[in-house]
């Protein structure tokens, strides 16, 4: 009787186990991700999968768009920092997800790439007239100078109680409005700049400045005062970066320089 029993029920298993159905189909690949340049890192967005079953995601990480991508790491959330990154260096990455049975996604077909920055903050620049050794700052050394030094690539001027933050006609600037953080404007404009090689200085407002030697870099405005102003900084060290893709001005570089003065 005892054998029956165990017979029937064991049956009954297996019956019960035939009828589960087992989960091979992996989540779709993840969609809409895009890249913040952080200093030496870059971080990923993108929007969340919406399988019941989500268990996470994985990040990888190529030198070029075609070549074997590696994996970096794992989040159960749609965001990731790739601290590895190293300014400079242009970096391919694709996005897999993955669900609680261990079933992977295709890689996202999201083309997404981004080449890492330097910044800093709270740079002090002081009106060229009264004090021209403070005035301009290099992007290339990360530095304060005088105003019409040769590398000089923007400098600060009062013109009357006016604020402006001037280049010289080598160099391209464009006022992008108010932006919450200098992460807000994410690539260089294509057209737009300045005539006049000038921009008023508004607290909040990002602004791009396209150097002589090709480079873009960003400056977002915290502070100004009478004689003074102060503002967050990104400089991207790479040249014609796919990015910002720019060619430089023809001629090259102007050595003769004189002050653009606001009127």
């Amino acid at each position: 009787m005892k054998s029956l029993i165990t017979s029937i029920l064991a049956s009954f298993v297996l019956t019960a186990c035939a009828l589960e159905p087992i989960d091979a189909v992996p989540p779709a690949p993840p969609t809409g991700i895009r890249t913040i340049s952080l200093d030496n890192a870059v971080q990923l967005d993108w929007i969340p999968n919406s399988e019941a079953d989500l268990a996470g995601y994985n990040v990888w990480v190529s030198d070029r768009y075609s070549g074997d991508y590696t994996y970096i790491g794992s989040t159960k959330q749609p965001t990731f920092i790739d601290y590895g990154a190293v300014n400079g260096v242009t970096y391919y990455y694709g996005v897999t997800a993955y669900d609680f049975e261990g079933n992977e996604s295709t890689m996202s077909r999201d083309v997404v790439y981004d080449t890492p920055r330097p910044e800093g903050y709270d740079v002090v620049l002081y009106n060229y007239v009264t004090t021209p050794d403070l005035a301009g700052y290099d992007f290339s050394t990360y530095s304060v100078g005088r105003y019409d030094d040769l590398y000089t690539d923007v400098f600060f001027e009062n013109a009357g109680g006016v604020f402006f933050l001037n280049v010289w006609s080598d160099t391209d600037i464009q006022d992008m409005g108010y932006t919450e953080t200098l992460d807000d404007i994410s690539a260089a404009p294509v057209a737009g700049w300045s005539p006049s090689g000038s921009a008023e200085a508004i607290p909040g407002h990002t602004y791009v400045v396209w150097t002589w030697d090709n480079h873009f870099a960003k400056i977002r405005v915290t502070t100004v005062s009478t004689n003074s102003i102060v503002f967050d900084w990104a400089y991207q060290t790479a040249p014609a970066n796919p990015e910002l893709s720019r060619m430089p001005p023809a001629g090259g570089r102007v050595l003769q320089r004189k002050p653009r003065l606001s009127q």
